[in-house]
């Protein structure tokens, strides 16, 4: 069987993996040269976040989430806390990205080649979707980063 500590380093690995994606996923929303989103800048901006939020949630699934039980404790609970907190940020900014995508959906726009039109243009609660969205990704990035931190600090404490 594989050791305890082999595979805290390759969990350790992937969730440090994932930082890069974060960032230059952030860096393609916040530009500014990007004054306005697109459903290209927006598609481009998801094709980054994808495989950072799978590099994270693989570990959190397969090997953190079944041990903490075994470890309801101290730092254990404060990483576990900060990572569910994160992962409900989450789930609120999914809750604007669904309803972005039901507007391009009942607009038609999967079939319209023109990338140039404006997202705050197409339904009257746009804005206030995209807000819940950026909550969400910024509270995800923020308590991810804090979550990170305290995770990185148990490794070194126990391995």
């Amino acid at each position: 069987m594989v050791a305890d500590r082999t595979i805290a380093v390759v969990a350790a690995v992937m969730v440090t993996a994932s930082f890069p994606f974060y960032l230059y996923g952030a860096w393609i929303m916040i530009d500014r040269e990007t004054e306005h989103v697109t459903w290209e800048i927006l598609v481009r901006h998801l094709r980054m976040i994808f495989p950072g939020l799978v590099l994270t949630t693989i570990p959190v699934v397969t090997w953190m989430g079944p041990r903490l039980f075994d470890q309801l404790e101290g730092l254990a609970m404060v990483h576990a806390f900060l990572g569910l907190q994160a992962y409900a940020l989450l789930g609120f900014g999914l809750t604007g990205i669904v309803r972005i995508f039901q507007v391009k959906r009942d607009n038609e726009m999967y079939d319209v080649s023109d990338p140039d039109v404006d997202l705050n243009d197409l339904h009257e609660n746009m804005s206030a979707w995209r807000g819940r969205l950026r909550i969400g990704v910024f509270g995800y990035v923020i308590l991810w980063m804090l979550a990170y931190s305290v995770g990185v600090y148990r490794f070194f404490l126990i391995y």
